[in-house]
C-alpha cells in the first residue's frame, strides 16, 4: 500500500501531461484546418484584335481604286455630287491613307470623286457587300496585365516554364519572277482625260480569259468570289470604254465569264447587259 500510494501522484502527473499535450495538438490541427488560403489572381490577357492600314486610292481612277480598298480588305461608298462611273477619278478619301483601323469585317472608306472621261454605264456608288463600321486603332482601349499576385504564405510557387529551343529558320523560296506584258499596246481609240493602259497590268483580253478560266476553280458564289468577280468585270468594262488594247476582244470573252456567273450562281444579267452595251460603244468608235 506504501508503494501504490507513492506511486499514484506520478501517475496522475503523467496522466495530466498527455491530456494537454494531446489538448494543443488537436487545437493546432483545427486552426490549420481554419485557415483561409487566398487564391492566386490569374493575369488578364486582353484581346489582340487585327487591323488594317488604309490605302491610298487618291487620283485612281474609280476602277481601280474599288479594286485596292477591297483586296485591302475595305468596303468603300461615294459621298458627293459626282457619282461612282469608272473612270471618275478620287479627289479624297475619309479615312486618310495611313490610317491605323480595327478589322471590324470591312470597314467602309468614304470617297469624293471628280469628274474624268466619259460618264458612261451605271454608276456604283458603293460596294456589292455589306460594310462595317470604322473604329480607329488608337482609340480601342488595351486592358493593363497586373502584375502576378504574391502567392499566400505556405504556397509553393509555379515552376517557371523552360525555354524552348527556337526553331531554325527555314529558307525562304525564291521570289518567282513577273511576267512581262506586251509593251507594244495601240490604243483602239482616243477619249479625252482617260487613263492610259497602265503597261504593268496584263492586257485586258489576259484579264478576262484568267476570268474565264478563275470561274472553274471558284464555282461557289461567296461573298468573296462576287466581289472579285465584279471588280475584274468593271476592270475589263472600264478600259476597253477607255479605248485600251483589244478591248472589243477582251469583252467578247468577259460575255463568257458572265454567263458562267449566270449559270453558276444565278446573277450577272445586269452586268451581262453593260459589256454587250461596251462591246456596241467600243467596235462603234473603233471602226
Amino acid at each position: 500500500m506504501g508503494r501504490l500510494a507513492a506511486f499514484l501522484p506520478r501517475l496522475v502527473a503523467l496522466t495530466v501531461a498527455w491530456l494537454l499535450a494531446t489538448a494543443a495538438l488537436t487545437y493546432a490541427a483545427a486552426q490549420r484546418m481554419t485557415a483561409v488560403v487566398k487564391p492566386r489572381r490569374t493575369p488578364i490577357v486582353p484581346q489582340v484584335r487585327k487591323t488594317l492600314v488604309v490605302p491610298d486610292v487618291r487620283r485612281q481612277a474609280y476602277v481601280f481604286a474599288k479594286g485596292i480598298l477591297g483586296d485591302a480588305g475595305f468596303a468603300w461608298k461615294v459621298h458627293g455630287a459626282v457619282q461612282g462611273y469608272a473612270a471618275n477619278l478620287v479627289a479624297s478619301q475619309t479615312p486618310q491613307a495611313g490610317t491605323r483601323v480595327v478589322d471590324t469585317g470591312a470597314p467602309t472608306i468614304v470617297l469624293t470623286l471628280q469628274r474624268a472621261g466619259g460618264q458612261i454605264g451605271e454608276p456604283e456608288d458603293a460596294a456589292p457587300f455589306a460594310g462595317t463600321a470604322v473604329q480607329l486603332a488608337a482609340a480601342v482601349n488595351t486592358v493593363k496585365i497586373p502584375k502576378a499576385a504574391v502567392p499566400a504564405t505556405g504556397a509553393k510557387p509555379v515552376a517557371k516554364a523552360k525555354p524552348v529551343a527556337k526553331a531554325k529558320p527555314v529558307a525562304k523560296p525564291k521570289p518567282v519572277a513577273k511576267p512581262t506584258w506586251p509593251q507594244s499596246r495601240p490604243p483602239a481609240f482616243a477619249v479625252a482625260g482617260a487613263k492610259k493602259e497602265p503597261l504593268n497590268e496584263m492586257p485586258l483580253t489576259d484579264r478576262a480569259q484568267a476570268l474565264v478560266r478563275w470561274f472553274d476553280a471558284n464555282p461557289k458564289p461567296t461573298n468573296a468570289n462576287v466581289s472579285h468577280w465584279l471588280y475584274q468585270h468593271d476592270w475589263i468594262v472600264a478600259g476597253a470604254r477607255m479605248g485600251w488594247w483589244r478591248g472589243a476582244d477582251a469583252l467578247t470573252t468577259l460575255l463568257v465569264a458572265d454567263k458562267k456567273a449566270w449559270d453558276l450562281w444565278g446573277i450577272g444579267a445586269r452586268s451581262a447587259d453593260q459589256a454587250r452595251q461596251a462591246l456596241a460603244e467600243v467596235k462603234a468608235r473603233s471602226a
